[in-house]
This record gives structure tokens, C-alpha cells and sequence, in this order.
């Protein structure tokens, strides 16, 4: 052959080349995901023949000693994209008439992903009435089932109560927790207490949820009780952050013992004590209560605070009450001469209230809860979704001092110092 037939043939199948694939780029920049599903529809079809001919054999051979037989095909169902759509599902029979089950067929039913991805809706926000148009399309002419409203409720319910079940069961004996936040939630009538721990390296876990009427000692003690059941060591030194209610205090000493350092959180008293005032002294009160907090010593703290005590006694003795109850625990950290990064992280019950935040945005579309049970699911659900955004605590560089204040050596130290 010529150079010049040579160069015209190499031409004529450049040409040919790029004829029979610019319709497919044109499919494809139409529709890749169609085109994907619709392949993957194919795919599945193509594994499930094959396995069938390996027991089989070959369609229309003969094959000396075959165990099975083809015995057509029967309507059945696989996840796809969110809903269920219909694939036919070859049948395998042996010689005695009975069924044998396709290998891949179990393996794709087994791997149903429909409870998670109903969970993933309804956590961003989609509505039950809208799952199926938050879906992607599936090709024309493909049936789908299990969008409706019930459907997906259903597989909420299902998916949020595996997730409550392995919250509440999981060992916690694994997690080198030194200390622990506690507040409560309100849904209607029920409060919902959330126990967020810190380990050594300053991460954050969600370590139980409890569900009761009230943040009352019996509902209180429950949840540590449970917490000691799944491994939270009641003999190890920790320090407890809480909202400064008297039934979460008792309910500390009661499991714990003296051997729990209790920081009442220096906002929740503020709060409670500027309720007891007209709002013309909010300001003052709080601007002198955040002076005292910011003090590096605790007497300068104690101070202060008595000195805003004795000046509001006259006039405003619940607010003085309120400021006087519990006032040395809202120091306690002051007192353990931590760094003020992580002095400040401690100080309040900010870490978890950020968490029950987390737990409002997804539940707020609940208009009516129906019993404990199923606000404990969303609870467990508003979790799950908080915790993929959980940081390490702020200061957590500095959370080696804090273990040296919660060993055993530092604590026969201070009391050989005391005597």
C-alpha cells in the first residue's frame, strides 16, 4: 500500500471513529444519569443470567449430570435510588421441583439501603409528602413503590429506633472520659437529659440520652446509673459541668460520691439571677456577675459576687438567694488553675447546649409528640446528625493539665498541703 492509500485509510477511520462517538458524548451530555441507571439496571440483569447459566448451563445445550434447571423468572423487587422498582428474578430449580436461591440476588436484597436514606431525608429537612420528588428520577416506563408518605415514615421509625437501641447499649467502658456535661431538652411535657463527655484528647462524646417529666433527682440518677451499667467508672475523678439543678447535683453525689468535681454554669446563674430583677437592673447585674468571672483568683471572684449580693439583699432578696445558692461551684474551675482557654470551655454548658441546638433544628417540624418513645428516636436522630459536625473542645491543647488535676497523686497532694 502507498503512502498516499495509507494516509486516506487512517483518515477514513479517524472519520468513521468520530462518527460513532458523537452520539454517545451527545447521550451522555444529555443525560449521564439516566444513562447510568439504566446500565446499572442492565448490569444487574447481566450478573444474575450468569450466575444462573453456571448452575444450569448453556440455554438449549445438553449437559450430561446437570443438578438444576432454569424455571423462567418471577417478579421481584430491589432498592434503587430511594424507592423499590420491579427486576425480574430468574428462578433456579433442581430435580425435584424445589427453588435454589441466586447468591447474588441475596447479596443485592441484603444490602437495603432505603431505611438509611429516609433517615438522611428527613434529617436535612424533606418532608414525608415531598420524599419522592426529593428522589432522582428513574428511567420512563420503570414502576416505583415505597415513597408514599406512610412508606417513608414507616422507615424512619424503623431507622431512628435501631439508632436509639444502639445508643443506649453501647459500651462506654473504652472511652477515656474525664469529664462530662449534662443538660435537659423540653419536648411538650417531657424533658430529655443529655449526658456530652470529653476524653483525654478533648473529643466529644454523646455518651446517653434519658427521657423523663421533669429534671428531677429519680430521672437524673437514672441516666448515671445507666452510664455506670455501660462502663463510666463511678470511682474515677471527674469534673461535671451541669445547668445548676439541685436534682442533677443530688443525684451527682449520690453515684459519684466526693469524688466529683461540680461546676454549675456560670450563664444558667446569671440568667436565673437576673430573673429575679426588673430589666432595668439586667444589665448592671450581669456586667458585675461577668466581672467576677473573668477574675484569675477565686477569692477576687468571691468577692465581688458577695459584694453584689449584700446590694441587691435589701431590695431584691430572691435575686441575692439565687446568686448566694450554689456560688462556690460556679468557681470550681476557677479554682483548679487550668489555662483560661480551657477555663473558659468548662465554665459553662456551652458544648452540650450547642448539641441540643442541633437536636431543636431537626425536631421543630414535630408538631405533636405522641409519647417518650418517639421523642427519644428524634433525640437519637438529632444526635446522629450533630455529631458529624463535633469538634474537639476549644482549649484542648491544654487537656493534659486538666488530667493532672484529676489524678490520684494531685489529690494526696493537696490534702497533704491542707493538713
Amino acid at each position: 500500500m502507498t503512502k498516499s492509500a495509507k494516509k486516506e485509510s487512517r483518515s477514513q477511520q479517524g472519520t468513521v471513529w468520530s462518527q460513532l462517538m458523537l452520539p454517545l458524548a451527545a447521550l451522555l451530555r444529555g443525560d449521564l444519569r439516566e444513562l447510568a441507571m439504566s446500565l446499572g439496571m442492565q448490569s444487574i440483569t447481566a450478573m444474575l443470567e450468569q450466575e444462573r447459566t453456571e448452575l444450569c448451563g448453556p440455554r438449549y445445550e445438553h449437559q450430561a449430570g446437570r443438578k438444576a434447571t432454569r424455571g423462567g423468572s418471577t417478579r421481584g423487587e430491589l432498592a434503587f435510588g430511594g424507592r423499590k422498582v420491579p427486576v425480574p428474578r430468574p428462578r433456579v430449580v433442581d430435580l425435584d421441583g424445589c427453588e435454589i436461591p441466586l447468591e447474588t440476588w441475596s447479596q443485592l436484597q441484603s444490602s437495603d439501603p432505603l431505611g438509611a436514606r429516609a433517615l438522611e431525608q428527613m434529617l436535612v429537612g424533606v418532608a414525608t409528602r415531598k420524599y419522592a420528588r426529593s428522589l432522582e428520577s428513574v428511567p420512563e416506563g420503570l414502576e416505583e413503590r415505597g415513597t408514599s408518605k406512610s412508606a417513608v415514615s414507616r422507615r424512619f421509625v424503623e431507622a431512628t429506633a435501631e439508632k436509639l437501641t444502639e445508643w443506649m447499649s453501647r459500651s462506654l467502658s473504652e472511652l477515656d472520659v474525664c469529664a462530662v456535661f449534662i443538660d435537659g431538652l423540653h419536648f411538650a411535657e417531657h424533658v430529655v437529659l443529655v449526658a456530652l463527655g470529653v476524653d483525654a484528647l478533648g473529643a466529644k462524646h454523646v455518651l446517653g440520652l434519658w427521657e423523663g417529666a421533669t429534671e428531677n433527682s429519680v430521672a437524673c440518677k437514672a441516666l448515671l446509673d445507666d452510664l455506670v451499667t455501660r462502663g463510666l467508672d463511678p470511682k474515677r475523678k471527674r469534673l461535671f459541668v451541669i445547668d445548676g439543678s439541685g436534682g442533677l447535683r443530688a443525684a451527682i453525689r449520690d453515684v459519684f460520691g466526693k469524688r466529683a468535681l461540680v461546676q454549675r454554669c456560670q450563664q444558667h446563674k446569671m440568667e436565673n439571677v437576673v430573673s429575679h430583677l426588673p430589666k432595668t437592673k439586667h444589665a448592671a447585674v450581669r456586667a458585675a456577675m461577668r466581672q467576677a468571672y473573668k477574675s484569675t483568683r477565686v477569692e477576687t471572684a468571691k468577692r465581688l459576687l458577695n459584694n453584689l449580693i449584700r446590694s441587691l439583699e435589701a431590695n431584691h432578696p430572691g435575686a441575692a438567694g439565687s446568686l448566694r445558692e450554689g456560688l462556690d461551684e460556679t468557681l470550681t474551675v476557677m479554682g483548679l488553675g487550668l489555662p483560661r482557654s480551657l477555663e473558659r470551655s468548662f465554665s459553662t454548658t456551652n458544648p452540650v447546649e450547642n448539641l441540643n441546638g442541633s437536636l431543636r433544628a431537626v425536631a421543630h417540624r414535630v408538631k405533636r409528640w405522641r409519647d417518650g418513645t418517639m421523642i427519644l428516636r428524634w433525640a437519637a436522630a438529632g444526635v446522629l446528625e450533630a455529631s458529624r459536625g463535633f469538634r474537639r473542645l476549644k482549649g484542648h491543647k491544654d487537656m493534659p493539665k486538666l488530667l493532672v488535676v484529676l489524678s490520684d497523686e494531685h489529690h494526696v497532694d493537696a490534702e497533704r498541703k491542707a493538713a
